[in-house]
C-alpha cells in the first residue's frame, strides 16, 4: 500500500499533508457549521429519517478497505429506536455481505439519507452491530416477509449537510440530466467486470427475474 501510494505522489506536484495546508487556502469553518453537530437523534432528524427513502452506508474492513452500500425501501423503513439507537433492515441482494464483513472486523459506520426532491442531506456517524432479535425482524417486514439481518446503529454524531452539491449536480432538475443514450447496462457492466460466460440478454434476463421475485 505505501508502495502504491508512494507512487501516486510521484504523479504530482502539489500535495498537500496537513490539515495547515488546507486551513491556509480554505480558512476555518463558519461557527454554525461547527455547531450544528448534534449527538442524539432529535425530532428534526427523526423526521427526516421517517421521510427518506434511501440511505447509503459507508464502512471499512479490517485492513481500512472502504465501502459504500446504497440502502432503499419505502419511506421510513430505517426505524428509530431510541435517541441513540437506529435500526435498518437488510433486503435479499447478491449475497457479497459487503458491510457486514466490515462490522464484524470494524464496527465504525457512516450514514447519508436522501429525500428525493430535498437538496439537502442528513449525516451521522456511530458503531453498529448485526442483531436478528425475531421481535425487531417481525416489525420491519414488507409484505409479510422478514429481513434475515438488521444492521443496528449507535448514533454519535448527527449533522444536516447543506444544498449547494445538489443545486451545482441538479440532481433533482430533469432539465438537468445527461443524455444516457451511450450509457451501459447494468447487465453490460456484470458481464464485461465478471468476464461470465453469459450473453447480455440472457443476463439482463436473470436482472429482471430478481427484481421481480426477490425484492423482499
Amino acid at each position: 500500500m505505501q508502495d502504491d501510494e508512494s507512487s501516486l505522489r510521484r504523479r504530482f506536484r502539489d500535495v498537500i499533508t496537513s490539515e495547515e495546508q488546507l486551513r491556509s487556502v480554505l480558512g476555518a469553518p463558519t461557527d454554525r457549521a461547527v455547531a450544528k453537530v448534534v449527538r442524539v437523534i432529535d425530532e428534526h432528524a427523526r423526521r427526516f429519517i421517517a421521510h427518506a427513502p434511501f440511505v447509503f452506508v459507508a464502512s471499512a474492513g479490517a485492513d481500512g478497505m472502504l465501502d459504500i452500500s446504497p440502502k432503499g425501501d419505502p419511506a421510513g423503513f430505517v426505524t428509530v429506536l431510541d435517541e441513540r439507537t437506529l435500526a435498518i433492515p437488510d433486503r435479499p441482494g447478491n449475497r457479497r455481505l459487503d458491510t457486514f464483513r466490515n462490522v464484524l472486523s470494524n464496527p465504525n459506520v457512516g450514514l447519508i439519507f436522501l429525500i428525493p426532491g430535498v437538496t439537502y442531506t442528513l449525516r451521522m456517524a456511530g458503531r453498529a452491530l448485526i442483531v436478528r432479535d425475531a421481535e425487531l425482524r417481525e416489525a420491519m417486514a414488507v409484505n409479510g416477509k422478514l429481513p434475515e439481518h438488521i444492521l443496528v446503529i449507535e448514533i454519535s454524531h448527527v449533522l444536516s449537510h447543506c444544498p449547494k452539491c445538489m443545486v451545482r449536480s441538479g440532481l433533482w432538475q430533469p432539465e438537468a440530466w445527461p443524455d444516457t443514450s451511450n450509457l451501459p447496462s447494468f447487465a453490460e457492466m456484470l458481464v464485461a467486470h465478471g468476464k461470465l460466460a453469459e450473453t447480455v440478454e440472457q443476463m439482463q434476463t436473470i436482472i429482471d427475474t430478481g427484481n421481480r421475485d426477490r425484492l423482499y
